[in-house]
């Protein structure tokens, strides 16, 4: 049986000691650590190997980390997740609404920071890593066509709309839940699992963003409802197909 690629990790960060910590704690847990100090390391590495997730710091020398976050996010899908010393809720609302998938202030538990790396890992490949066939999840609603696997959502006037890991993995909890109203404890359940803090802000950041991409497209800004009290709610009626 042939063994699974190591997945390949670039880690933007200046501090040589938490380099060097993060470095050999996820080459233990079976991944390839890519180190880089700046941005300008960063895009050098990206020109050289595929990269199937990135961790970036904020506070870098010469570009910063929001910056660099901002330019990948714009040019490619995998994840992002910021390491910071920053743990205000500004902050990291700043950072999830450029596109980063999560956020993890300093200090973090090295048990806590693998967790979330094989989490957002597992959200970007179909089906936990399994091949399967284009079209195994495609739902229709209000004009629009979704085809889940192949993470491809086209507009009722044929355009496609581009969705993050994490705004794909919430649309989809939605989705596949129409008309039933989910509190943002269930929507925070199911798309960060145990990694997710009580008070954990992401929901709403995310949906915020889904929301602003799909009114962008007429009709779009009426597919997900908030419900005072009691969460939100996918309006549109959806079918397989």
């Amino acid at each position: 049986m042939e063994s699974r690629p190591r997945p390949q990790i670039a880690l933007v960060e200046d501090d040589d000691e938490i380099r060097a910590l993060v470095s050999a704690l996820l080459a233990r847990e079976g991944m390839d650590a890519h180190a880089c100090r700046t941005a300008a390391d960063f895009d050098a590495l990206v020109q050289r190997i595929p990269v199937d997730m990135a961790l970036v710091d904020i506070m870098l020398p010469g570009e910063d980390g929001l910056s660099l976050c901002r330019r990948v996010r714009a040019a490619g899908h995998f994840p992002l997740m910021i390491l910071s010393a920053r743990s205000d809720d500004v902050d990291r609302i700043i950072g999830l609404e450029i596109g980063a998938d999560d956020y993890l202030p300093k200090p973090f538990n090295p048990r806590e920071m693998v967790a979330r790396v094989r989490a957002l890992l597992r959200r970007s490949q179909t089906g936990e890593g399994m091949i399967q066939s284009p079209g195994t999840r495609r739902y229709a609603f209000a004009g629009w066509l979704w085809d889940a696997d192949a993470r491809h959502l086209s507009t009722p006037d044929g355009a496609s709309l581009e969705l993050t890991g994490g705004e794909h993995d919430l649309l989809l909890c939605l989705v596949e839940r129409p008309q039933r109203v989910l509190s943002r404890e269930q929507l925070l359940d199911w798309t960060r699992g145990r990694t997710a803090e009580p008070f954990d802000r992401t929901i709403d950041v995310q949906l915020g963003r889904v929301r602003r991409k799909l009114a962008t497209f007429p009709g779009g800004d009426m597919l997900i409802k908030t419900v005072r009290g009691g969460g939100y709610v996918f309006v549109a009626p959806v079918r397989r197909v």
